[in-house]
């Protein structure tokens, strides 16, 4: 429960710190990381029920943020749920690989979406967005295969 409350909390938080202070984009760009390692938390979790914790999200921030910041964040995020969809639902790699490919399918779209529609296509908004989100989820996937090993050896 822990992790579906801080995804939908990150969401409508990084979506209202955008509305408010857009001029510090390479500051609320670094959260993306922590969205996408609370989202694939929720997603091994729940399932496709993430998509439920998505829309929640989104409404909420419909109600906190400007519309425009909301719209962008909704695209983005649909864009990348059904790729993590697609690719959680047809591959039959180990949990941790799914997150990787995931991951390394969606966050390049997720990106350029949010940031394309929000006009903050910058060089440094998008590192900053591509770094700390690649970096959370490989932090994610370290642990997961070293939980995985760890589970092998003991057995």
């Amino acid at each position: 429960m822990f992790f579906l409350i801080a995804y939908i909390g990150s969401v409508v938080l990084i979506n209202y710190a955008f509305s408010t202070a857009p001029h510090l984009d390479i500051i609320w760009s670094a959260w993306g990381g922590l969205v996408f390692v609370l989202r694939d938390m929720v997603q091994t979790r729940f399932g496709h029920g993430a998509i439920v914790a998505m829309l929640v999200a989104l409404v909420l921030s419909y109600v906190t943020s400007e519309p425009a910041i909301a719209l962008a964040s909704a695209t983005a995020f649909a864009v990348s749920e059904c790729i993590d969809w697609l690719v959680f639902s047809i591959t039959k790699r180990p949990l941790h690989d799914r997150l990787w490919i995931s991951s390394a399918l969606s966050i390049p779209l997720d990106t350029f979406i949010f940031f394309g529609l929000i006009d903050a296509l910058t060089p440094g908004v998008i590192l900053t967005a591509l770094g700390s989100k690649f970096a959370g989820v490989t932090v994610v996937w370290l642990a997961m295969a070293w939980r995985l090993r760890k589970a092998a050896c003991a057995s």
